[in-house]
């Protein structure tokens, strides 16, 4: 594959509280930060980052409220932009990109589900305008909905439906990488496991998933890799059991 032999956190072998962080990336890259600040306001929010995100599987993000994985998962869709270091796409750095092409490619939900104005069938047309109702049904299907709800308004659906929906719009583009940050955070138990199960489901098929939480119970059951975050820094990537719980939540070894 002509693949470099960089690993993932390279340059993050420099100590953060006696954790270590240098553990080797076997698969291709799908996404490579070099040397990535992102400043907002005057503060550093992601700091001297260098990590290899792999192209298989699901990479899950976790860290502390404010630990900076959204704004790294942001970094993925060119929601943040870095003030210093480059970021490449399967081997090309984004910034010779064209934006919103890159979005159709790498498909992203959110926290908090939104509907646009109109039915179901009307927000998956917002994603592709050629979404027919056969091709609507197929979507609503993927992610565990019935074709029915095509002609339902979209803002009468509950929590889970919602972001179901949100899920399926993104797919609409046919992407093939999906970001997710905390998806399931407003969710409640039987909707989060259910969103949990379409997502191994899509990993299972093929399509690499970046996944932001704060649920390490979660973590454990979707991560294949994983990068943890503490204040801005990158303090652990590589298998997900080979880290402890504690010092993924940031607290302190005993």
């Amino acid at each position: 594959m002509g693949r470099a032999t960089r690993t993932a956190g390279q340059s993050a072998a420099r100590p953060h509280q006696g954790v270590p962080v240098e553990v080797a990336v076997s698969e291709p890259a799908l996404f490579d930060f070099v040397g990535v600040d992102v400043e907002q306001g005057g503060t550093r929010v992601l700091r001297d980052i260098d990590v290899t995100i792999p192209e298989a599987g699901i990479t899950v993000l976790v860290g502390r409220s404010g630990a900076g994985k959204s704004t790294l998962l942001r970094c993925c869709n060119r929601l943040e932009v870095p003030t210093t270091g480059v970021v490449r796409f399967r081997g090309r750095s984004l910034s010779d990109v064209d934006v919103l092409a890159h979005r159709r490619t790498v498909g992203m939900v959110f926290q908090q589900p939104t509907a646009f104005p109109g039915t179901v069938l009307d927000n998956l047309r917002a994603a592709d305008p050629g979404v027919d109702e056969a091709r609507g049904g197929e979507l609503l299907r993927h992610v565990g909905l019935e074709p029915a709800m095509l002609g339902q308004v979209a803002d009468t659906l509950s929590g889970g439906e919602m972001q179901r929906m949100v899920l399926a719009r993104a797919l609409a583009t046919r992407p093939s990488v999906l970001l997710a940050d905390e998806p399931t955070a407003a969710l409640d138990t039987e909707s989060s496991a259910q969103l949990e199960s379409l997502v191994l489901r899509l990993a299972k098929e093929g399509m690499p998933i970046l996944w932001v939480t704060h649920d390490l119970a979660q973590m454990r059951r979707l991560a294949d890799h994983l990068v943890a975050l503490d204040s801005g820094h990158i303090v652990y990537t590589g298998a997900p059991g080979d880290y402890s719980d504690r010092s993924i939540a940031g607290e302190s070894e005993t």
